[in-house]
């Protein structure tokens, strides 16, 4: 199975790791990710700590768990690849179109960040 219809029929939960320049993690919460392609993903960011890392540290790691009794996922590791502000764009790649964006969020400027997949693996193990 394409890892783009994995996530098209998984339902579950996401985490997006990246770092600064110095090393210092941090880590939040992220929908599925968008598929541009087979090899590049983008996810819609506001201009945080997650999307001022990824300025300066390319490198990000995307955990998802999915859903249920089983313990199973993906890890992505990630190479960001380049980013884009247009709105109209922004909007037209959102999934969840019903969903309400937090007021605080509205007034934001929000960016699609585009990442390279450089590696996948299981949630456990390192078989791929």
């Amino acid at each position: 199975m394409k890892l783009s219809e994995y996530f098209e029929k998984q339902t579950g939960r996401g985490v997006l790791a990246t770092a600064d320049p110095d090393g210092v993690v941090n880590v939040a919460v992220y929908s599925r990710p968008h598929f541009m392609d087979e090899d590049t993903i983008a996810f819609i960011m506001t201009d945080r700590l997650t999307h001022k890392n990824v300025q300066s540290n390319p490198h990000a790691a995307y955990l998802f768990i999915e859903a249920g009794e089983k313990v199973a996922g993906k890890r992505l590791y990630l190479t960001k690849t380049r980013e884009e502000s247009d709105p109209k764009l922004i909007e037209s790649v959102r999934r969840r179109r019903q969903y309400v964006i937090p007021e605080e969020d509205q007034k934001r400027t929000k960016f699609l960040v585009y990442f390279h997949i450089d590696k996948v693996l299981p949630l456990i193990g390192d078989k791929t």
